[in-house]
């Protein structure tokens, strides 16, 4: 049963699958381990902090991505939005950077 469908991070996924006790579960949390780049209470932070940019053109799952990703430059933020109809001027790609920067390791 579905009760709630929103967007998370590999971080937060790899955190859900520690409370599923399966082989399935501790093989797809050993996969995703290869490609998270942030702890999982930074990936909560990260997301806060990008929310009080108030940047109202990226929605939940846009800043996954740039949890995912942790963009180091505005090409690989442009990436992100490859596809879509979003386009982010100079200042919030500016915001965006700076603040994905204080969680890079």
């Amino acid at each position: 049963m579905i009760v709630e469908k929103s967007s998370i991070s590999l971080a937060e996924t790899k955190e859900i699958l520690k409370e599923i006790d399966t082989e399935k579960s501790k093989k797809i949390s050993l996969f995703i381990k290869k490609f998270v780049k942030i702890k999982d209470e930074d990936a909560k932070k990260l997301r806060a902090e990008l929310d009080k940019l108030d940047i109202p053109k990226i929605g939940r799952d846009e800043k996954t991505k740039i949890i995912d990703v942790l963009p180091e430059d505005a090409e690989d933020l442009r990436k992100i939005f490859t596809g879509t109809d979003i386009s982010l001027n100079q200042e919030e790609t500016t915001k965006i950077l700076e603040t994905v920067q204080k969680f890079r390791k």
